[in-house]
């Protein structure tokens, strides 16, 4: 409920600025969704679900896009013990059920063109969530400038860059550390169709937090796609995530002799996060 909320209000914030430009610049509308599935059963059991789906909206001066999407694993854990005999013994199964993996997001964002070039503005907004990494929430918003240096049919190169507000809640706040905080995003965008049923996209974001500049981040994907048919592709992607100044999170307290301590500590999180996935996309 919280993402589908979430990107509701992604969708509303950029609406402001989508709504005037459109009725100039009518858009084509094209949606993607994207869908994996691994699980395994038997001695160990696991399950990884993915989604993602995008709607881009083109005009002749204008782009519009909005995505919303997630990954979540989990695992099955077996404690197995033996009462009675060595010769004659019943056998006691308990299972337990763990997430390992769980990062939601929903982004929008507009870009138009000034006058015949390639120069554009743009403006967006985003949610994101990875209890793992060790925030709750992260909504960021942006506005920028930007070019496109190629774009052919073939290949698409394009960069920007914008200011950010970013305002974070974490799982475990660090005491006397402020919520929201400035910044500056510096975008790269590649798509470059290789052959005609194979295309290879790139793109990487670089956040840096202008409040505290030990807090550099970036968000960077590569995929390749192969169409299967008209509307259908088999597509894996390779997702790195990197926080130089990660979350904390909390980890129980235990004395040197391995006693329980009654309380947590606060430890960095890890600063990579890195997803492959391998998918079935739809075009509509």
């Amino acid at each position: 409920m919280q993402l589908c909320y979430r990107a509701m209000t992604s969708a509303l914030l950029t609406a402001a600025l989508v709504s005037p430009a459109a009725a100039q610049d009518p858009l084509t509308w094209e949606n993607s969704t994207e869908f994996s599935f691994v699980t395994t059963s038997g001695n160990a059991s696991s399950t990884t679900l993915g989604l993602k789906s995008g709607l881009t909206g083109t005009g002749d001066v204008s782009v519009f896009k909005l995505q919303v999407g997630g990954i979540r694993a989990s695992s099955d854990f077996r404690t197995r013990t033996a009462v009675g005999t060595a010769s004659s013994f019943t056998v006691n199964e308990e299972t337990r059920t763990e997430k390992s993996a769980e990062n939601y997001f929903a982004r929008s964002r507009f870009d138009r063109n000034l006058g015949d070039n390639d120069f554009f503005v743009f403006g967006g907004a985003g949610w994101e969530r990875n209890t793992f990494a060790g925030y709750n929430h992260r909504v960021s918003f942006v506005a920028g400038v930007g070019d496109t240096w190629v774009d052919d049919g073939r290949t698409l190169f394009k960069t920007d860059i914008g200011g950010t507000y970013t305002i974070q809640k974490d799982v475990d706040p660090t005491p006397g550390e402020s919520d929201g905080f400035g910044g500056i995003r510096a975008t790269l965008e590649l798509t470059r169709e290789l052959t005609e049923t194979t295309a290879f996209e790139s793109g990487i974001v670089i956040d840096e937090n202008l409040q505290n500049t030990d807090d550099l981040r970036f968000d960077w994907i590569s995929s390749l796609s192969v169409a299967l048919a008209e509307g259908l592709a088999f597509k894996t992607s390779l997702q790195l995530l990197f926080d130089n100044d990660p979350a904390l999170i909390g980890v129980p307290l235990f004395d040197t002799g391995g006693t329980p301590a009654g309380s947590n500590v606060l430890v960095p999180s890890n600063e990579f996060d890195s997803f492959l996935t391998v998918s079935l996309v739809i075009k509509l």
